[in-house]
């Protein structure tokens, strides 16, 4: 199973971005969908994780600004990323459970925020 990542670019703090991720394969076999980031210098930390039932959980840095939905027919998960801070720069990484197969990331998609 392979994830494609897109959305990423620049942005000035207090703008927009919304990432999409889609599942290559084995869609109906997905459980739980997330993001992660990695910023320079930084360790991979979760952002959102959404169940197949559509329950979330958020990372306290991103409750009220970010938004994790998904598509569970098409294999696909979106990230709304709102009131964007500097501090949100980093390389962005998708994540898919698989039953019966394991766990797959996406190749990373890069925002950057800055005035």
């Amino acid at each position: 199973v392979q994830l494609q990542a897109s959305g990423g670019g620049s942005v000035q703090p207090g703008g927009s971005l919304r990432l999409s991720c889609a599942a290559s394969e084995n869609i109906i076999n997905i459980d739980d969908m997330a993001w992660h980031r990695q910023a320079p210098g930084k360790r991979r930390e979760l952002v959102a994780l959404i169940t197949r039932r559509d329950r979330t959980n958020y990372a306290d840095f991103v409750k009220g600004r970010f938004t994790i939905s998904r598509d569970t027919a098409k294999g696909t998960v979106y990230l709304q990323m709102s009131s964007l801070e500097p501090e949100d720069t980093a390389v962005y990484y998708c994540f898919a459970r698989i039953r019966y197969w394991g766990e797959a990331w996406g190749q990373g998609t890069l925002v950057t925020v800055s005035s």
